[in-house]
């Protein structure tokens, strides 16, 4: 009877030390704060051409195979409340938050200092990509040591020092980059091994300004293949990954960039690759028209010199136009933003994808039932606006074409004027390549913890420098994240610095830059062969032969099949069997 007692006290005593443990009832869980085409008269194309005449047959006397835009009259250019301690959480001990602090109307930043007596590089050529005020060193990897690249002597295993990045010991790293993209750019690498053998770009002298990616990595190499020589330099200051700038310079391509250049690292890194003693480029690839101008403006007679100009962004086109326009384009340019394979494909899937990675990455926020505002519904705007209505959100556009304001309110958004919305979205992100889309007193007017953000190319979307005023305060939260706070306590997430979100911010899907990088390399490799006469001093699009073969290229990685017509089909149709299919006036 005792031990039975001795068990059934033991019992008790077990239920009471397991009860002891339980949490107190009173505990509260934390609360969850609520966070274009243009239009354009065309000219036929030989439905017989080659898709890459250098490739398959000489060019010389082939007939003029690209559409001339004549009549541009594209537009220019390409929510979280306050993130407080939640209620019921277990408080931390009060940090130090660094502010920035104005003096005399101007920022003062964490900037490196220039040397002594260096001559400072212009700072009034361009504003599409240099107009920040940023704080470059914060910006970069917490373990890279704070000496500016420029101020480093560095050699790769070759001897060479014809280059500035970050750190060539990344190199290693950035190759595996590099050949993990060669897997999911099919194009690139089948051209690489079908004209390598021909040179088709013998003798050209390539001067590039780009995102220098892993993506734009085998583009470079691949230009190499086919016989080019190229200098690059980045378009942008933050979209640059060091290790893959470290493995291009390791593999002898004289490449001038890393993550985080100040306004006069850019232009710096510019010029080091177009002023070279002895080396004239012949071809421009660019990306955003900085380059294009820098030459034009600080090297007229070398521009005079090249054979093509290769542009990819609706700024840049925008650019290119103004000059034709005003009759100081000396050398014909193709305009790439507008083939179909770079318009309906990077514009469209690749910010579809890539506008949820950048939020998220930056932010960590719920999509779900946030109101979102997209200003612009071209490609870019509607690759956003289907991504986000997709994860619940609530969307509304802003527009200016009434007949991408028709596709948007047929696709099912409301359209409205920002200033209609600007005091309850969460989250706004510009789309239009414009300026001052979004102006100080839409930001004044925005509500606490507002996401502010842009997607198109210039950074000039959003009235970034009216924010630079003493009484507003400043705070770093993350890499390319930014807290603007007003006297009052409300405050605004800045990303990027009002630069492009997705490259800056995230990365991109590399298949989509197959199709962008492949149209590129046929349209250097056009310029650079086209005969004399066949291209004069004006913009071109480049043939639609050459979009159908690019997108061909890509479409085994799909195990697709192409249906083909038969001779009684083509003849009906009017077309030759291997195409082109569409006439130049058809729109995607």
């Amino acid at each position: 009877m005792s031990v039975q007692v001795a068990t059934v006290k033991m019992a008790d005593m077990e239920l009471k030390g397991v009860n002891s443990e339980r949490p107190s009832e009173g505990l509260s869980l934390p609360a969850i704060p609520a966070v274009p085409a243009i239009p354009a008269s065309v000219s036929p194309i030989d439905p017989e051409s080659s898709p890459i005449p250098a490739l398959s047959q000489p060019m010389k006397g082939a007939p003029a195979s690209a559409m001339k835009r004549t009549d541009p009259t594209q537009r220019p250019k390409d929510g979280g409340d306050d993130a407080g301690s939640p209620e019921g959480a277990v408080s931390e001990a009060p940090r130090t938050v660094k502010k920035i602090q104005f003096a005399d109307q101007k920022r003062e930043f964490n900037k490196r200092p220039t040397k002594i007596g260096r001559r400072s590089l212009s700072r009034s050529i361009s504003q599409s990509s240099t107009d920040s005020y940023s704080s470059a060193a914060s910006y970069t990897d917490s373990s890279d040591d704070e000496t500016s690249p420029r101020d480093k002597q560095q050699k790769n295993s070759k001897g060479s020092s014809d280059f500035c990045v970050k750190n060539i010991k990344q190199a290693e790293f950035g190759r595996r980059e590099i050949e993990i993209a060669e897997q999911e750019m099919p194009a690139l690498m089948a051209l690489r091994k079908r004209a390598q053998g021909e040179k088709p770009l013998a003798g050209a002298k390539i001067v590039g300004c780009t995102h220098i990616t892993a993506q734009t990595a085998v583009l470079i190499e691949t230009l190499g293949a086919l016989g080019a020589q190229c200098r690059w330099a980045a378009c942008n200051i933050y979209s640059t990954l060091n290790e893959v700038a470290a493995a291009l310079a390791e593999s002898g391509v004289p490449v001038f960039s890393w993550k985080g250049e100040s306004e006069d690292d850019f232009w710096w890194c510019i010029d080091r690759c177009v002023n070279v003693e002895g080396w004239q480029p012949n071809m421009i690839l660019d990306d955003g028209g900085d380059l294009t101008h820098w030459i034009y403006k600080k090297y007229p007679n070398m521009f005079k010199k090249i054979k093509g100009i290769v542009e990819e962004s609706v700024t840049g086109v925008h650019r290119l136009y103004q000059l034709s326009k005003a009759g100081k384009l000396c050398v014909p340019a193709m305009n790439v933003n507008d083939s179909v394979t770079k318009q309906k494909f990077d514009n469209l899937y690749c910010c579809r994808e890539s506008i949820l990675d950048g939020l998220k990455r930056t932010t960590d926020m719920m999509f779900g039932g946030k109101q979102v505002v997209v200003c612009g519904y071209g490609e870019v705007g509607k690759g956003c606006c289907a991504a986000l209505k997709a994860m619940g959100s609530i969307v509304y556009v802003t527009e200016i074409d009434p007949i991408c304001a028709l596709q948007a309110c047929m696709d099912g958004f409301r359209l409205v004027k920002l200033n209609e919305v600007i005091r309850q979205v969460d989250i706004v992100i510009t789309c239009t390549g414009n300026k001052n889309v979004v102006t100080r007193e839409h930001l004044d007017r925005m509500k606490n913890g507002c996401i502010v953000c842009n997607m198109g190319h210039s950074n000039t979307e959003i009235d970034v420098a009216s924010l630079r005023t003493p009484e507003l305060t400043w705070e770093r939260v993350r890499s390319q994240v930014d807290h603007v706070i007003w006297p009052d306590g409300k405050r605004i997430v800045l990303l990027a610095e009002g630069r492009l979100l997705n490259l800056s911010c995230s990365t991109v899907p590399t298949f989509v830059l197959s199709i962008t990088a492949t149209t590129q390399a046929l349209a250097l490799i056009e310029l650079y062969n086209a005969p004399e006469g066949r291209y004069k001093q004006d913009v071109y699009l480049l043939p639609k032969k050459m979009d159908e073969y690019v997108a061909s290229l890509h479409l085994p990685t799909f195990d697709a099949h192409l249906t083909e017509l038969s001779d009684e089909q083509a003849k009906y149709l009017g077309l030759n069997k291997n195409g082109p299919f569409k006439p130049n006036y058809y729109r995607y």
